[in-house]
């Protein structure tokens, strides 16, 4: 290699950090295998979904599991009732992991997404969503160490 391939390769792997760390958004505009973001609208249902830390340290959403029809449209209202801040992904399972592992790396990344929201305690917010094909799919929180504490669980599509 010359000198200069080995100085942009250099360049390049250290610029990417810095683009990384931004703003995670734009990633999911579009519909996901999960769905798409819903018409407020159209909402067929709300669902309140709580998140809370136990006095043994448990992270934990509540309810623990989520169960929907495909075409269903909801609208989550999640507030934070804990003391720590909190975020509510829904996703595939593989898109869970690939999410945890860049928060890990980066973990003050802002989301702008519309299957994401990031809380601080005592807040609340929305996500209206229509769920699209059967499956397993995951609802989380992926700020480092909440996911390992038990913040998340099974999101359902039948």
């Amino acid at each position: 290699m010359t000198r200069l391939t080995i100085l942009t390769a250099a360049l390049v792997a250290l610029s990417a950090p810095l683009h990384a760390a931004g703003n995670h958004d734009g990633g999911h505009d579009g519909e996901m295998a999960i769905g798409q973001p819903g018409d407020p609208s159209q909402v067929d249902r709300t669902v309140e979904v709580s998140m809370v830390e136990t006095e043994d340290a448990e992270m934990l959403f509540e309810p623990r599991d989520l169960s929907f029809e495909a075409g269903e449209t909801v609208r989550f209202v999640i507030t934070n009732t804990g003391m720590l801040e909190h975020e509510f992904v829904l996703d595939t399972m593989e898109e869970i992991a690939e999410h945890k592992e860049m928060m890990e790396r980066f973990p003050e990344m802002e989301h702008d997404d519309p299957n994401a929201l990031r809380l601080e305690p005592g807040e609340s917010g929305e996500i209206v969503w229509t769920f699209a094909d059967d499956g397993t799919f995951e609802y989380a929180c992926l700020i480092p160490g909440h996911y390992e504490s038990g913040m998340h669980g099974p999101l359902v599509v039948n």
